[in-house]
């Protein structure tokens, strides 16, 4: 068995794209290597700014051999039919094939031995074709040659068996790049040509020349430095994984410094301060003891400074002085104007080209929160509206210009200082969450409310205008939207009544119809993130009367658990034998069989009569206390009797009468249980 390495040496790939590089490399590679009929032990992709890399162990050095059968033409065929045959196989008699009786005639059969070829002969090839399709969000072509790719690439590594392998990677227009087994090291602290053996000694050289291979190594590595320095000052390093991974791609040899923020830009938000050191400058930002933002910063070096850092520290000092000067400006203009004086603006900006201006969307949001306020529990009508009314104000000033990610933040503070309430800045500030599922839940009432409104509004506008998320396409977010609404509702256990809040938010019935649809696949999606069967979610929503999410996963909660006793699962496979037979006789009688049955002549159909007029009642009775657990426990008490009546009872009886009833008993065990839920939508 032996070891390919493979890397490509390049110019400084985006961080963005390297983890994703790596992976589809692995894929392509392997994949073909599967197809070439290439088995392997293991293989494993790595990325820094300047390489991907990929190992495969445990390769064997020929391709299997291959027999292959070929069908030739029927025994007794014209001899031009033969000679076709044996001319394109390479035969000098027919009597080379077997003769097999196939059931449709004899036919002539040539079984061909393929011997494997050499692995190093196959592995060039199909080490190319994945260069070539590795795919990348951007791609570029240099120079004179016609191959493109995210940069420009240098030289390429390749080894099998601990030999350099025969490829060449053509660039077009005459320039070409040879595999090699050669390699640089960190481009300013170890240059040099590297001579390469096999993967351990690629990467032993590569750490010694100053390159980490592994990226969760490197990300291990920026995380203990920076925390020590931290604790060294004693502070805390504000955690952000997505500026980890995203410096943890800009460096191969990470040396963390510690910086300090000027005193005269500690009395701006931290929120600003944080976000302009992230965006622009890929700062890891420090907290005191008691969580408040420390005047401290960490950056993250690509170089082993030879002064400790002094003049790599200060000449970030340098540059983030300058940023948070311009922030600091944006924080002191903002202040001289009231929000509510921006909001004639907002009729400047157009949401959509169908649905208006900014200042339309304000308006209709202020009408559904005012509405909604009065169903949540704590919210007051008068302070969702004014929160509605100066949610998107902050988008017109000069700090969320420059930094659209504080949009409601900034709201928050400039009407704190304009003396709104307490409930109305956090309303603004909280409007847009949750963005994502880790993303914080508003939990305030007039908050929910409003963050509510605005997520309905964009939801029903879209919708009606036939801009609905279809695949992977969601240019919109609605998706986002949609997940945001189910978790303010079932986070909040809000009871709101969707259906009629859509027609409140101005969406038409047949809309109406499409967004609970929607809303049934979104909540899937949440639950499904939960351990809940997506198919219990259906069998809800499919009674068509059921809007209320947090009664919907009550219900949903105890079909789960009814469906995992015993009771439940056998219960759900008579009701599926009893639909079944009716749908069966019913399209055989062309009618339907619904209204009361009688006791009947036999003694089980008499049972389950009786028993099914006490379920229903106590059905019913549940079902109005929202008592789900006890509706399924009455649905139990169906088990026995059901069974006894297929044991002993022939449904498709001689007598037309004794028919009609059993039939309609069957159709009441069906049409009883789908009171509680679809039991037809159930899987397994």
């Amino acid at each position: 068995m032996a070891e390919l390495l493979l890397e490509i040496f390049s110019e400084e790939i985006p961080a963005r794209m390297q983890a994703r590089a790596a992976d589809d490399l692995k894929r392509l590679v392997t994949e073909a290597m599967t197809a070439a009929g290439l088995t392997f032990d293991s293989a494993a992709a790595y990325a820094t700014p300047r390489r991907l890399a990929l190992t495969v162990d445990g390769l064997p050095l020929t391709q299997p051999d291959v027999t292959e059968e070929r069908r030739g033409p029927r025994v007794g065929s014209p001899a031009q039919a033969l000679a076709g045959f044996m001319k394109a196989n390479n035969l000098t008699s027919i009597e080379a094939c077997e003769q097999r009786d196939t059931g449709k005639g004899v036919f002539y059969f040539l079984t061909v031995e393929k011997p494997g070829a050499e692995t190093r002969d196959v592995l060039p090839g199909l080490l190319i074709e994945a260069i070539h399709k590795l795919p990348w969000p951007k791609s570029m072509v240099w120079g004179e040659g016609s191959f493109r790719w995210v940069r420009p690439i240098h030289s390429i590594l390749c080894l099998f068996s601990g030999q350099e392998l025969p490829g060449r990677l053509d660039l077009g227009g005459g320039r070409e790049i040879m595999f090699a087994d050669r390699t640089r090291g960190h481009r300013f602290l170890a240059p040099a040509e590297l001579a390469i053996h096999n993967f351990e000694d690629y990467q032993a050289k590569l750490k010694a020349a100053k390159v980490i291979l592994d990226p969760s190594e490197r990300r291990a590595a920026i995380l203990s430095q920076a925390e020590a320095l931290a604790a060294k000052a004693g502070l805390a390093l504000k955690r952000d994984d997505g500026l980890l991974d995203e410096v943890t791609g800009l460096v191969e040899w990470p040396v963390a410094l510690m910086g300090r923020i000027d005193d005269a830009f500690m009395d701006v938000p931290p929120e600003v301060l944080t976000t302009s050191m992230r965006a622009h400058q890929k700062y890891f930002a420090l907290e005191t003891a008691d969580g408040a933002l420390a005047p401290h910063f960490i950056v993250v070096s690509n170089m082993q400074p030879a002064d400790g850092g002094v003049a790599i520290v200060a000449g970030n000092e340098r540059v983030l002085r300058a940023r948070l000067s311009d922030a600091k400006f944006f924080w002191d203009q903002d202040r001289r104007q009231r929000l509510d004086s921006r909001l004639p603006a907002l009729a400047n900006i157009t949401f959509h080209a169908k649905l208006g201006t900014l200042a339309d969307k304000v308006a209709r949001v202020r009408a559904l929160a005012g509405h909604l306020a009065t169903l949540i529990p704590g919210a007051e009508p008068a302070t969702a509206d004014r929160a509605a009314q100066l949610a998107k104000a902050d988008l017109v000033t000069g700090m969320v210009g420059e930094f659209p990610e504080l949009q409601g933040i900034m709201g928050r503070y400039y009407a704190r200082q304009d003396g709104e309430g307490e409930a109305v800045a956090q309303a603004i500030a909280d409007h847009y969450s949750p963005l994502g599922p880790s993303d914080r839940c508003p939990t305030a009432p007039n908050s929910v409310a409003v963050a509510l409104a605005d997520k309905l509004d964009t939801l029903v506008g879209f919708f009606a205008i036939d801009e609905k998320p279809t695949g992977s396409k969601d240019p919109y977010a609605l998706r986002r939207a949609a997940l945001g609404i189910i978790r303010l509702i079932v986070e909040n256990g809000l009871r709101l009544p969707l259906s009629a809040i859509f027609a409140q938010a101005g969406a038409k019935p047949e809309t109406v119809g499409d967004l609970m649809a929607f809303f049934a696949d979104r909540l899937k999606v949440a639950m499904r993130e939960q351990g809940v069967r997506h198919d219990l979610v259906s069998a809800v929503f499919a009674l068509g009367n059921e809007d209320d999410l947090v009664r919907l996963l009550k219900r949903v909660e105890a079909l789960a658990a009814f469906l995992a006793s015993e009771d439940g699962a056998n219960l759900l496979t008579a009701y599926r034998r009893a639909a079944n037979i009716v749908a069966i006789e019913e399209k055989k009688d062309g009618r339907v069989y619904v209204g009361p049955a009688s006791a009947g002549s036999e003694p089980a159909e008499a049972e389950l009569h009786r028993v099914l007029g006490v379920t229903e009642e106590r059905i019913s009775q549940t079902l109005q206390a929202e008592d789900f657990a006890a509706a399924m426990g009455a649905l139990a008490a169906l088990r026995g009797p059901v069974d006894r009546f297929f044991e002993t009872v022939t449904v498709n009886a001689e007598d037309a009468a004794l028919r009609e009833n059993r039939l309609k008993l069957l159709a009441t065990i069906r049409d009883t249980m789908n009171r509680i839920a679809d039991f037809s939508k159930v899987e397994g």
